[in-house]
């Protein structure tokens, strides 16, 4: 059975939940009650069987360190993720990966960037899927128009978040340890 620890890190657009296997970060969420079933159906199809346990461990500490960094508009370490799901989701979070700070990507942009140029909706659909906000920025993808298009935090967030980044964050590369956070998956 995978043993998950859960801690909840404030930040300056709410709790968060943090959970973490050895092997790295399986989720990042909001701490509201209406994405605790969107999170709990994502760790019964991809980690079962699983428990979790209320304590400390040294990925959440990452993350809660990484956290503070970038609300800080400084760089961190990496964090380690063990991000789980369908292979498309994988290339999509890995794209999302490439997005630098304090700059948006379209879903169709996202799409021919992973070799599915018409599959801008199933890019949304990974996009939403993303269980570890900010780390991996789905908040960066905005709709063709330039509108800020579904975010599982909220718009208001979104908002926030990218304003922050454009005004704080602009100096970090795509390069830069701190956003290479996990592998790329296999093409």
């Amino acid at each position: 059975m995978l043993r998950i620890a859960r801690a909840v890190i404030d930040t300056p657009v709410g709790p968060m939940q943090a959970l973490a296997s050895d092997r790295g970060l399986c989720a990042l969420e909001f701490a509201e009650p209406a994405r605790e079933s969107r999170l709990g159906a994502r760790l019964k199809r991809w980690f079962a069987p699983y428990e979790i346990d209320d304590v400390r461990h040294p990925v959440v500490e990452c993350a809660r360190d990484w956290l503070a960094a970038y609300f800080a508009g400084t760089s961190a370490a990496a964090v380690p993720l063990e991000l789980r799901g369908a292979p498309f989701e994988l290339r999509v979070w890995a794209a999302l990966q490439a997005i630098p700070p304090g700059t948006t990507a379209t879903y169709g942009e996202i799409a021919k960037r992973i070799g599915s140029p018409g599959a801008a909706r199933a890019v949304g659909m990974a996009n939403g899927a993303n269980a570890i906000a900010i780390v991996v920025p789905c908040h960066r993808v905005i709709g063709a128009g330039g509108t800020l298009t579904g975010y599982g935090g909220g718009l208001a967030r979104k908002a926030w978040l990218l304003r922050h980044e454009a005004g704080t964050l602009q100096g970090w590369s795509a390069a830069d340890p701190g956003l290479q956070m996990w592998p790329r998956p296999e093409a």
